[in-house]
């Protein structure tokens, strides 16, 4: 499971031209969920997501987690994350996981995530999102358990 994960000033997701998830000051999750992933996975991905240290403390140094700011978070599904790049010239697909697991996967993550007490926002699975994000730093880490 691969989370590609954005600290962000705002963030938001439309589909079909209307806004259907946005947060201000957080984190944009990207979530790539692999064919060998499983609940166990997911929760660690979450745990991790949560506590990773990537928002300043008074010293400007990155010592604070999203639950610590208070922050937001939209989660995004994101296939493509999975996809095998190394050879050639076109992504290979066979690395993601079949849409019903994946979809569980996502809600899951989402679910665990509000269970945090934070404000949570999704996207739509498997729809054609337009995603806009304002990356404050730019701050951007690949986490994949």
């Amino acid at each position: 499971m691969i989370a590609l994960i954005q600290r962000v000033t705002k963030a938001n997701v439309e589909v079909s031209g209307q806004i259907v998830g946005e947060i201000k000051h957080g984190l944009l999750i990207l979530l790539g969920v692999e064919k060998e992933d499983d609940i166990k996975k997911c929760h660690r991905l979450v745990d991790k997501v949560l506590t990773f240290r990537l928002f300043s403390d008074s010293n400007d140094k990155m010592n604070l987690n999203v639950q610590q700011v208070k922050g937001d978070i939209l989660v995004i599904s994101q296939f493509t994350l999975p996809a095998i790049t190394h050879k050639g010239n076109r992504p290979g697909f066979s690395n993601g996981a079949p849409a019903e697991i994946a979809e569980n996967l996502y809600m899951r993550f989402s679910e665990r995530c509000q269970e945090s007490e934070l404000h949570v926002e999704n996207g739509v699975f498997g729809a054609d999102m337009q995603v806009s994000s304002t990356n404050d730093g730019p701050v951007t880490f690949w986490l994949q358990v």
